[in-house]
């Protein structure tokens, strides 16, 4: 029996190892490319910025290194909101983004990173892959010369950092708030007076009162910027970006200029790290958690009823963008469908075992 795994092992060490090898055999024959991809992350942030990285490495790997991109740091190239219009004018050949932060361009690439109260990361995955989000995104970015490849996903967000209770929808009258994109939209229907404040600078407009509240990822980002020390009511869920799908923009261009073999490595790397990405995610932010509660940090919940007008506020935000943009209109009501479906079958199996499973792990462990 030992024998038999053993060589099943090793069959299929072997068949990986001639994968690589035939590549890079390949690449030899290949041209020597070299892109940079501009990202919209601080160096000091692992998980998201370290992704970029690794996805570089990968693409590298792939092609016997004939195939180089180097991923920057945020404002190294360009400033964050710039990027997408420096891929669309071949400034730089790819970006690392959440595209979110570009609906001033078109309301519409928010389907690309995800919308409030919209579909989880998996379902996320699903509607890309096999509900025909990746061809309506594909049609949509072709507007502005750009392929778009999700790179990976940092799931559901926290709620952000607040420097008061929030108990009702009045508490949100006038709250200023660093928060961006879609929902930054659906708040500003609710009085909330959005920021968009660049990460580095959220720690000490919070510490001076310039904004009462900020939103940045979870937990175990959350923490590198020391919010915990500024605004100690952490509030959950993070209703607005239920799965925050991490976007390389490429020029459409340079993407067609490449060999196949560059683009097979190119969206390898990136399956890789839309997998890998999350699962990071998950495994470092219950300890993040833990660590920032045993340091002041007070966990709270939104009121039902916060949550249900942020929900109405944003169906109604739908209806307006579908009413006065075309492409929002053409994605919409597939997603919509799309998400009913998941809705559907998401109740009847993993929210009845999850909601069941956390209650009981959480009475036998005490946490």
């Amino acid at each position: 029996m030992k024998r038999r795994s053993f060589l099943t092992a090793a069959a299929a060490a072997t068949g990986a190892g001639l994968a690589t090898l035939s590549s890079t055999a390949a690449a030899n024959d290949l041209p020597t490319v070299r892109w940079r991809m501009s990202t919209g992350w601080a160096q000091s942030l692992d998980t998201i910025y370290g992704s970029a990285q690794e996805m570089c490495k990968r693409i590298g790997e792939l092609t016997g290194g004939k195939f180089e991109v180097r991923a920057f740091p945020g404002g190294d190239i360009v400033p964050y909101a710039q990027n997408m219009d420096a891929v669309s004018n071949g400034t730089i050949e790819c970006n690392h983004v959440l595209s979110t932060a570009f609906i001033g361009r078109n309301t519409a690439v928010a389907f690309d990173t995800g919308l409030a109260f919209g579909l989880n990361a998996r379902q996320h995955n699903a509607w890309i892959h096999y509900g025909g989000g990746l061809e309506k995104l594909r049609e949509l970015y072709a507007q502005y010369n750009i392929v778009n490849h999700v790179v990976g996903n940092v799931g559901v967000q926290m709620g952000g950092w607040f420097r008061k209770e929030i108990n009702t929808v009045d508490d949100l009258q006038g709250l200023k708030m660093r928060i961006g994109g879609i929902g930054g939209m659906v708040l500003s229907k609710l009085g909330v007076v959005s920021q968009q404040i660049p990460p580095s600078d959220i720690y000490s407009a919070l510490e001076r009162g310039t904004i009462d509240a900020a939103e940045w990822i979870g937990p175990y980002d959350d923490e590198k910027l020391g919010l915990n020390q500024v605004a100690p009511y952490y509030y959950t869920p993070g209703w607005f970006e239920g799965s925050a799908s991490l976007t390389s923009m490429v020029n459409k261009d340079a993407w067609e200029a490449l060999p196949e073999l560059y683009k097979h490595a190119f969206t390898t790397a990136a399956a890789e790290q839309t997998m890998k990405c999350l699962a990071r995610y998950d495994a470092v932010n219950p300890t993040a958690l833990r660590r920032l509660v045993g340091n002041g940090a007070q966990v709270r919940f939104f009121p039902r009823e916060v949550m249900e007008a942020c929900y109405k506020a944003s169906q109604e935000l739908w209806q307006d963008l579908s009413g006065n943009n075309p492409d929002f209109a053409k994605i919409y009501s597939g997603w919509k469908e799309f998400q009913e479906e998941q809705v559907s079958w998401f109740r009847v199996a993993e929210n009845a075992l999850d909601g069941f499973t956390f209650a009981a792990v959480a009475r036998a462990s005490g946490k």
